[in-house]
């Protein structure tokens, strides 16, 4: 399998952001499956024309974001959808719970607010 990544220099998006992006879609559209191994820093940065450090950021970032896995001198792994989708939701509820609480908002109208927004996204039947 071949990573196809593009980036755009005269984009207005940072390159590692560019990659870290492409990663994420590929990721999650299956495209790049659960376990694949990412090339290294050094021989993706070459590949792509970019200093090596904006491929780690980008690695950090997708690590951070639980969308890979490092595993240490083996490498850099694509990590199981569901984790980092757990993480992110979990991220995401506590930011919210946090600003309910700082804007004096209660927790059952806190609870509300979520159950509202969660039937607007998914339907009454959600």
């Amino acid at each position: 399998m071949t990573l196809k990544i593009e980036i755009d220099a005269a984009s207005g998006v940072a390159p590692f952001e560019q990659l870290r992006g492409q990663i994420v879609e590929l990721a999650r559209s299956g495209a790049l499956p659960v376990g694949y191994r990412l090339p290294t820093v050094r021989g993706f940065a070459q590949e792509l024309g970019l200093a090596a450090n904006t491929v780690a950021k980008a690695y950090r970032a997708l690590e951070a974001d639980g969308v890979v896995e490092t595993r240490g001198r083996n490498g850099t792994f694509v990590a199981p959808a569901g984790d980092a989708a757990a993480r992110e939701l979990a991220h995401a509820a506590a930011v919210f719970a946090e600003r309910a609480e700082r804007l004096g908002v209660s927790a059952p109208a806190a609870r509300a607010a979520v159950e509202d927004a969660l039937r607007a996204a998914y339907g009454s039947s959600g």
